[in-house]
């Protein structure tokens, strides 16, 4: 989410996520209703989702509050303590070296990953992630490969200054079958006001597990046969 030209961001991430969710269903009861009360309550679900989107809260400007802090980069002991852990594994016939080569480029996440708007290659470690998150705002991030090892494994992590701080890895191992490669993500994140902002981002339908599940499948139809699985209902 990027603050409004001119603006500082002074409002937290756990702070934006919430009046996402919470705008977001004043907004809608507003819509349903159309009566007068019901109106000036979805207008106030409309101001807190501006207030989400950009990051910035007049109120807070006129009396110098701040409560975004500081924009460091998430320590592991803050994914240990408030993270969310994922992992899914698949086997995909298609070699270990053809499937590493199409995932780093990363700019190819985003035919299978259907959170994902765009990712764009900075240099040969940083790249600049932009995801859909509730309420259709984007979730924007900067991220460095912190681990490569070639046709086996790739891994990464968010920089300071993430909308939602997160790390990933994904590896590529020869199929205890003999037949094909599995391939392992994994994927830690911190989602805002800790483990409850996992129940915001499941009430706009954004369920990690099944997501990076319907994503692998996705991975595995495109690689296999050239074309996105559909999801599953």
């Amino acid at each position: 989410m990027a603050a409004q030209a001119g603006k500082q961001i002074n409002v937290s991430h756990e702070e934006r996520w919430v009046s996402a969710g919470v705008g977001a269903l004043l907004a809608l009861y507003g819509l349903k209703r159309m009566r007068l009360g019901s109106i000036l309550i979805g207008a106030g679900g409309v101001m807190l989702l501006q207030r989400a989107l950009t990051g910035h809260c007049d109120l807070y400007e006129m009396f110098g509050v701040n409560t975004a802090g500081p924009s460091d980069a998430a320590q592991p002991q803050e994914y240990f303590d408030r993270g969310i852990h994922v992992k899914e594994s698949f086997t995909i016939d298609r070699p270990a070296e053809e499937l590493y080569n199409f995932w780093h480029k990363f700019e190819n996440l985003p035919r299978f990953m259907k959170h994902l708007k765009s990712v764009t290659t900075l240099d040969d470690k940083r790249s600049h992630w932009v995801a859909q998150g509730p309420a259709g705002m984007n979730v924007e991030w900067y991220a460095e490969i912190i681990n490569d090892e070639p046709n086996r494994l790739i891994a990464w992590k968010s920089l300071a200054g993430a909308d939602v701080d997160n790390a990933g890895s994904v590896r590529f191992l020869p199929a205890e079958s003999g037949s094909g490669t599995e391939v392992s993500v994994t994927l830690d994140y911190i989602p805002p006001a800790g483990r409850a902002g996992a129940w915001i981002a499941k009430l706009f339908g954004h369920d990690a597990d099944q997501m990076i599940r319907e994503d692998l499948r996705s991975f595995k139809a495109l690689m296999e046969r050239g074309e996105v699985a559909k999801a599953a209902g």
